[in-house]
């Protein structure tokens, strides 16, 4: 009942975690947020694997470093396309 809530609220948190440590910030805030986080744990467990702790089914260092990657790789799109537009 609580998994899907539980999975969501750590993808947030592993998601501003990577923005955290990338030096632009994510648009979009929360739901950006969620996206990254996801997009962060499924880059990084197959990037790295499951390394060090597993939260909820996340291995909490590949998806935050998979998160950073995520953000990174998101901000650099938004940049591209307001550019061109």
């Amino acid at each position: 009942m609580w998994a899907i809530p539980i999975s969501i609220l750590i993808a947030v948190l592993i998601g501003l975690i990577g923005d955290a440590l990338t030096e632009s910030e994510i648009r979009g805030s929360a739901t950006a947020a969620i996206i990254a986080g996801l997009a962060g744990a499924w880059l990084g467990s197959w990037l790295f694997g499951n390394l060090g702790p597993v939260v909820d089914g996340f291995a909490v260092i590949p998806a935050i470093v998979g998160a950073a990657l995520a953000v990174f790789i998101l901000t650099a799109a938004s940049r591209l396309l307001a550019r061109t537009l």
